[in-house]
């Protein structure tokens, strides 16, 4: 007789305003119902959350299983990540890209919970910056300015925050300063925005990325060069479908490796105050398995 799968489930109790803990009762229901031992872990903080994570890595659990949103996944990316033990996901987040990623459940935890239980996995890239992994997109210009207004307000609650802070942003906000290196090449621009890419969109489903793929060893790197408030206004829906690749001030890159820097900006990825620039990113291939 073979021993039981045993499971670490990380849970955000904040989570979708609150949902966190409802649907982790459920999912972990599902998953003991289904014979796999489920060791429950909640953390404090980030710092605690991850430390339990990577704790129970080293003990040999058989998965590390996240409800929450993308910011969670990223803490239980430090853990798994370059490992063979799986990530399962049962979204509770607001923006839930990894989710929209692997075409997982959003609004019924024990579905999402029946796909640890298959126990089929997919195996992806990420990226690392720093000695920290990421999956989806990190931000580093008018989006990651956005993202640090949009974290220090109160009110409102999900995407009208962002769309506040993003009109708040547009009144004083000018083209930054670039200096690049993609795959050693050096560059020297102005530009809205520079977002690197292991996934397509981040934000809630914003294709900032478009055409990234997950498992191609490479990082797509776009540049918005500059334009007037007025056309960055026009061109912000476009992201939701991805049309702005036509945009005549989007350049699209990929690579294995980018350095960016530009004055005063802290860089966000999977949704999370990451570091500020300069940054070295670089793809590291096969080094995440997910539970799809």
């Amino acid at each position: 007789m073979q021993p039981r799968r045993e499971i670490a489930f990380l849970t955000n109790p904040a989570a979708g305003r609150g949902r966190g803990l409802a649907h982790a009762t459920l999912a972990v229901t599902r998953l003991r119902d289904s014979g796999l031992v489920v060791r429950e872990l909640v953390g404090r903080d980030p710092d605690e959350t991850t430390e339990l994570a990577v704790r129970a890595v080293r003990d040999g659990v058989d998965g590390v299983v996240v409800c929450g949103g993308d910011g969670m996944v990223n803490l239980a990316l430090q853990a798994v990540g370059g490992t063979d033990v799986p990530l399962g996901i049962v979204p509770t987040g607001t923006g839930n890209d990894v989710a929209r990623y692997f075409d997982l459940p959003r609004r019924d935890p024990v579905a999402a919970a029946d796909r640890v239980v298959a126990n089929r996995t997919r195996t992806v890239d990420l990226a690392r910056a720093g000695g920290r992994f990421f999956l989806t997109v990190l931000a580093a210009g008018f989006d990651a300015v956005v993202n640090e207004r949009a974290n220090a307000m109160r009110w409102p609650r999900g995407q009208m925050r962002y769309n506040l802070a993003t009109l708040a942003e547009l009144r004083t906000f000018e083209p930054l300063p670039y200096r690049l290196e993609l795959d050693g090449a050096a560059r020297r621009l102005d530009a809205m925005l520079v977002a690197v890419g292991n996934g397509p969109s981040f934000g809630g489903g914003l294709r900032i990325t478009e055409g990234a793929l997950l498992d191609d060893g490479l990082l797509d790197v776009v540049m918005i060069r500059p334009m007037s408030r007025a056309g960055l206004v026009r061109t912000y829906p476009r992201l939701f479908t991805g049309s702005h690749v036509t945009h005549p001030q989007y350049e699209h890159h990929r690579v294995r490796k980018v350095t960016i820097a530009a004055p005063g900006i802290v860089a966000y990825a999977d949704g999370e105050r990451f570091a500020p620039l300069p940054l070295t990113i670089e793809c590291v291939p096969a080094a995440l398995k997910v539970w799809s």
